[in-house]
């Protein structure tokens, strides 16, 4: 696994685990998920991409 796309799981989870607690804490934001989606739609093509 190449460290950029390694980059951007290790971001991805780490979004997930922010927007999960902004979302118990103060409520759930629509556009934070949305945020998170795309990240994590970005995160997948860079896997389905990279070189082997």
């Amino acid at each position: 696994m190449p460290g950029s796309t390694k980059t951007m799981g290790v971001l991805t989870v780490g979004a997930l685990v922010a927007v999960t607690m902004y979302t118990v804490a103060l409520g759930s934001n629509g556009w934070l998920w949305f945020g998170w989606v795309v990240l994590g739609l970005a995160t997948l093509g860079m896997v389905a991409t990279r070189d082997t």
